[in-house]
């Protein structure tokens, strides 16, 4: 079993994502924040369940797709480090989960 530790980047990145879902639709932000909160437990028990990420195959991160987001985590021996979310749509920028991982440190 793995312990998991949502670093703040990633739980400033969940609330952002859910008070932009909620100006349409209060419901709808409810439960996807439900649904990523029950994807990322799965991490508990299955902690590699993650794929790769395919701008960064040779990364030591994973990420879970929770759409229409994508949650970025890095495993070290039993704890899994939330690090950061980010909607599909906007451009990934490899560098800045070292970025927020390094602030989070």
């Amino acid at each position: 079993m793995a312990q998991v530790i949502w670093l703040e980047p990633a739980e400033l990145d969940l609330e952002e994502i859910a008070e932009y879902i909620a100006l349409d639709d209060p419901e709808a932000a409810n439960e996807f924040v439900v649904r990523v909160l029950k994807r990322v437990r799965l991490l508990i028990d299955h902690p590699r369940i993650g794929t790769f990420i395919p701008e960064l195959p040779e990364s030591k991160y994973r990420q879970l797709i929770v759409g229409p987001c994508r949650i970025f985590h890095r495993i070290e021996e039993d704890k899994v480090y939330i690090v950061h979310i980010r909607r599909s749509e906007q451009l990934f920028r490899p560098s800045l989960l070292d970025e927020l991982d390094t602030e989070a440190s």
